[in-house]
C-alpha cells in the first residue's frame, strides 16, 4: 500500500530529495530558459518550426516554474529573496523573460510579448541596481549578465518595434543597446580572466553577451528597414559597422573560450552548464540575424552550423541536468 512501512510513496513530501534539490535552485537557473528559447529561436530562423515550438514549450513551462519560484520566495522568504536577488545571476529572470518574449513575438502573439517585455522593464532596473551594488573586482562570467539583461530587453523592444511600427519602442530599444555596451565594458574590467580556464561554465557569458548585442544591433537595422525611417544614413552607417564589430568579437571569444575548454576540461555538470548552452546558441543566432539584416548571405552557413553545436550542447546539458535531477531520487527508491 502506499505510504506503508515497506513501500513508501513515490510522491514529494517536504523533506523529499525532489523538493530539497528544488528548493537548492540558484537564481542563475534562468539560463537554462534562456539556452532554451535561443535555441528555439535558432531553431526557427532555420525552417526547423516544429523542434522550435517543442523548445518553446519547454523554455514556457520552465519559465512559469521558475515564474512562481521568484514569488513564493519573494512573500515567504524575504530575506533569502533579498540575497538572491543581489547575485548577478537574478538579472537572468529578465533576460530569460525577454527571449521568451521574442520567441512569441514570431508566432504573432503580440499581447503576451508587451506583457513580458512590461514585466522584464519593471524587473529589469530594480534587480540591476540591486546587483551592481554588490560588484567587486574578480567576478565570475555571471558579472557580464547586466549586458544580457540590458541587451535582452533592446533586441525584444526592436523586433516588437518593427512588428508594431512603434518607433518610439525602436528609439527606447537604441537607447538600451548602447548602454548595454557600456556595462559590458564595465563587467568586463571586473571579469577575473582566470575564468577562462578555471569557470564552471558561465565564463562563456562573456562572449554570450557581446553576441545578443550583436542580435539587438541586427534588430535594430531590420526595424529602420522595416520603413519606420528611424535614424539617417551616417547613423544606420555607425550601428552596421559597431554589430559587424560585435559579432566578430562574440566569435573571437567563442573560439578562445572553446580552445579553454579543450586544453582545461571541466566534465562534470554544473547548473552554470546552461550559461554554457545559452551563449553558443545566441552566436548562432546572432550570426543568421547580422546575415540577414546587414544582407551577408556568406554567413548564413556559418550560423547554421554554429546552431547545431548549440542543440549538441543543449542536448547534452539537459541530459546532464535530469541525471542530476534523478539521482537523489533513485537513491532513496524502494528496494
Amino acid at each position: 500500500m502506499p505510504g506503508s512501512p515497506a513501500r513508501p510513496s513515490p510522491a514529494p513530501s517536504p523533506g523529499s530529495p525532489l523538493r530539497v534539490w528544488w528548493a537548492q535552485w540558484p537564481p542563475a537557473a534562468g539560463a537554462a530558459v534562456m539556452a532554451t528559447g535561443v535555441v528555439s529561436i535558432g531553431l526557427h530562423l532555420t525552417g526547423y518550426d516544429v523542434l522550435s515550438r517543442v523548445t518553446l514549450a519547454l523554455a514556457g513551462a520552465a519559465w512559469l516554474a521558475l515564474a512562481a519560484d521568484f514569488v513564493v520566495r519573494l512573500v515567504r522568504k524575504r530575506e533569502r529573496w533579498l540575497t538572491e536577488a543581489g547575485t548577478p545571476g537574478a538579472l537572468t529572470a529578465v533576460a530569460a523573460t525577454t527571449v521568451l518574449g521574442t520567441r512569441v513575438i514570431a508566432l504573432g502573439r503580440h499581447t503576451l510579448a508587451e506583457a513580458l517585455l512590461a514585466l522584464a522593464a519593471v524587473l529589469w532596473p530594480v534587480l540591476l541596481v540591486t546587483v551592481v551594488r554588490q560588484w567587486k573586482r574578480g567576478m565570475p562570467g555571471s558579472v557580464f549578465l547586466c549586458c544580457v539583461a540590458t541587451q535582452g530587453l533592446a533586441v525584444q523592444g526592436a523586433v516588437l518595434a518593427e512588428a508594431e511600427a512603434a518607433a518610439w519602442l525602436a528609439h527606447t530599444a537604441l537607447v538600451l543597446f548602447w548602454l548595454g555596451l557600456v556595462l559590458y565594458g564595465v563587467a568586463l574590467a571586473l571579469f577575473d580572466l582566470r575564468q577562462v580556464a578555471e569557470g564552471a561554465g558561465d565564463q562563456w557569458v562573456a562572449g554570450g553577451a557581446l553576441a545578443v548585442s550583436a542580435l539587438a544591433g541586427a534588430e535594430l537595422l531590420a526595424a529602420d528597414d522595416g520603413g519606420l525611417y528611424l535614424w539617417n544614413n551616417d547613423d544606420t552607417g555607425v550601428l552596421r559597422t559597431v554589430t559587424a564589430g560585435l559579432l566578430v568579437l562574440s566569435l573571437a571569444w567563442y573560439a578562445v573560450l572553446l580552445v579553454a575548454e579543450v586544453r582545461w576540461p571541466r566534465p562534470r555538470y554544473d547548473m552554470c552548464r546552461w550559461a554554457t548552452a545559452f551563449p553558443m546558441g545566441m552566436t548562432a543566432v546572432a550570426t543568421l540575424s547580422v546575415a540577414s539584416a546587414a544582407d551577408v548571405p556568406s554567413l548564413k552557413g556559418p550560423g547554421q552550423a554554429l546552431l547545431w553545436v548549440a542543440v549538441a550542447a543543449w542536448l547534452a546539458v539537459a541530459a546532464a541536468a535530469l541525471v542530476t535531477a534523478l539521482a537523489p531520487v533513485r537513491s532513496r527508491a524502494p528496494r
